[in-house]
């Protein structure tokens, strides 16, 4: 997935209240559009990056324009709240085959 589209990483979107990941789209917008068609929240969706040819806490990125967010308390490109973070981390390790490589 990484290798058709960037390279090394691949672009995903979480809904931190339904546990769902969408993954692999050009851009990060894309895939908050599917999940807000799907019936998402846009406030429970974090923009993340994943890069499979990298381990632990390298796996998971929280960049993503998405994410700006002043009325919520996010002021960056990043994932601010670090429980948020944790959660997110929680629901891209369930939903991936044998979870974030250690």
């Amino acid at each position: 997935m990484a290798e058709k589209m960037f390279g090394d990483l691949v672009k995903a979107v979480v809904d931190v209240e339904k546990g769902l990941i969408a993954l692999d789209a050009e851009m990060h917008a894309d895939e908050e559009e599917l999940l807000l068609e799907q019936g998402s929240q846009q406030c429970q969706l974090w923009g993340i990056n994943l890069y499979p040819g990298k381990k632990g806490e390298d796996f998971v990125e929280f960049d993503s324009m998405i994410n700006l967010r002043p009325a919520q308390g996010n002021r960056s490109r990043g994932v601010d709240d670090p429980d948020l973070r944790t959660r997110i981390i929680k629901i891209v390790d369930k939903s991936i085959a044998n979870g974030i490589p250690a």
